[in-house]
C-alpha cells in the first residue's frame, strides 16, 4: 500500500475540476436553462466537469412515492444532451449508481457535529420553524453531509451555487478542513462561485415551478411555447394598448433580457413606453426569440428520443468514468484514514 495520496493531485488536463447537478425533475424549463444548463455550457468549455443526477437527494422530500423517478430521469437526460452538454467533455452520471457516494457520506458523517448539520436553513424553515414532522429524518438531517460526499469525492476546485446553496459548500469546507488537519492532505478545499443568472418567473407571475404549472419547458412546440407566452403577466398599469408601460414592471422584458438580441432592447422599450406597441406585439418578438433560440435544441431532443436507449448509453459510460474517478478517491480515504483496503488485502 503506497502511503502517498494522489487524489489531489492536478488533473492532468491542466483544468480545474467542477462538480454540479440537480435532482431528477423530469422536463427541464427555461429557469432551469439559465439558472443552471446555460452556465454548464460554458463550464465545459473550461473545466474538468462533473454533472450530476441526484436521485438519492430526491429521496430526502420525496420518499414517499418514487414511482416517477425513472421517467423524471429521461426526461431530464433528454434535455440535458439536446441543449447541448457533451458528454465527451463532460462527465454526466446518475449518484445512485456511484456507491461510493454512501461511503463516503457514512465516513465524513463521523466527523460532523449535530450541530452544523442542525444550522442547515432548509432544516430549520421547515422542521424547526414549520414542525413538518414528515420531515424530521435522518436523511434529511444529514442532507449536507451527502452533499459535501458528492463535492470531496470528484476532489472538486469549484462548486456553482445560488445564494441559498453557499452554505452547503460552507460546511462542506468546514468538514474537510477538520479531516485534513486530523490525517493530513486527504481532500482538496473546495471554492463556491456563485452564479449571476437572472431569475425568471412563470408565466402567471409567480416563481416558475412544475407544481404551479407555470413553466415553459425546453421541448414545448412553438405553438405551445406561444400559448405560454401569450397569457404571459405584464405591468399590471397598463390597461389599454393605449396606457404606456414600464418594461421593469413587466416579465416578459425580464425575458427579453435573456432571449432577445440585445440590439433589439432599445425598440421594445420604446414602443412600450411610448404606448407604440400592445403587450400581444411585444410578446410576439420574444415568441421569435424563443424559437430561434431553442428550435435547433427541439430537433435535437426529438432526435434522441427516437434513437431509444441513446441517452441510457450516455449515462452508463458517465457512471462508469465517475465511478472510476470515485475509486480512486475512495482509496485514498481508506488509507488516510487508516481502513481496511476495498481490495481485501492486509495493506501492506
Amino acid at each position: 500500500m503506497t502511503t502517498e495520496n494522489s487524489t489531489t493531485q492536478e488533473p492532468a488536463t491542466g483544468k480545474k475540476i467542477l462538480l454540479s447537478g440537480s435532482r431528477p425533475t423530469g422536463r427541464q424549463h427555461l429557469g432551469n436553462y439559465v439558472g443552471a444548463l446555460a452556465q454548464w455550457l460554458d463550464m465545459q468549455e473550461e473545466c474538468e466537469c462533473f454533472f450530476m443526477i441526484a436521485d438519492w437527494h430526491a429521496l430526502t422530500n420525496s420518499y414517499n412515492d418514487t414511482g416517477e423517478l425513472p421517467e423524471n430521469i429521461r426526461q431530464q437526460m433528454l434535455d440535458w444532451l439536446a441543449v447541448g452538454l457533451d458528454p465527451v467533455k463532460s462527465t454526466i452520471f446518475i449518484q445512485s449508481a456511484i456507491k461510493e457516494h454512501a461511503e463516503l457520506n457514512l465516513l465524513l458523517g463521523m466527523f460532523t457535529p449535530l450541530g452544523l448539520a442542525e444550522r442547515t436553513t432548509s432544516w430549520k424553515d421547515l422542521v424547526v420553524e414549520q414542525g413538518l414532522d414528515e420531515m424530521r429524518t435522518y436523511g434529511f438531517l444529514g442532507y449536507p453531509v451527502l452533499q459535501s460526499a458528492d463535492i470531496l469525492m470528484y476532489q472538486a476546485h469549484v462548486v456553482p451555487v445560488g445564494k441559498d446553496q453557499v452554505e452547503h459548500v460552507e460546511k462542506t469546507q468546514d468538514i474537510a478542513q477538520k479531516i485534513n488537519v486530523r490525517y493530513g492532505e486527504v481532500f482538496r478545499i473546495p471554492q463556491w462561485r456563485l452564479g449571476r443568472a437572472p431569475v425568471l418567473l412563470g408565466n402567471d407571475g409567480r416563481k416558475m415551478s412544475k407544481s404551479y404549472g407555470n413553466c415553459i419547458y425546453l421541448s414545448d412546440s412553438s405553438k405551445e411555447t406561444w400559448d405560454k407566452v401569450r397569457v404571459m403577466v405584464t405591468d399590471p398599469a397598463r390597461v389599454t394598448k393605449k396606457d404606456p408601460g414600464d418594461p421593469e414592471k413587466c416579465s416578459v422584458w425580464d425575458y427579453h433580457k435573456v432571449f432577445t438580441p440585445e440590439e433589439r432592447h432599445g425598440e421594445i422599450w420604446e414602443n412600450c413606453t411610448k404606448a407604440k406597441w400592445g403587450c400581444v406585439e411585444c410578446k410576439r418578438v420574444l415568441q421569435e426569440a424563443l424559437d430561434r433560440k431553442f428550435e435547433p435544441v427541439r430537433e435535437r431532443r426529438a432526435a434522441l428520443e427516437a434513437k431509444t436507449g441513446e441517452w441510457h448509453e450516455v449515462l452508463v459510460e458517465g457512471n462508469r468514468k465517475a465511478r472510476k474517478r470515485a475509486q480512486k478517491t475512495m482509496e485514498g480515504v481508506r488509507e488516510k484514514l487508516h481502513l481496511f483496503p476495498s481490495d481485501g488485502s492486509d495493506g501492506t
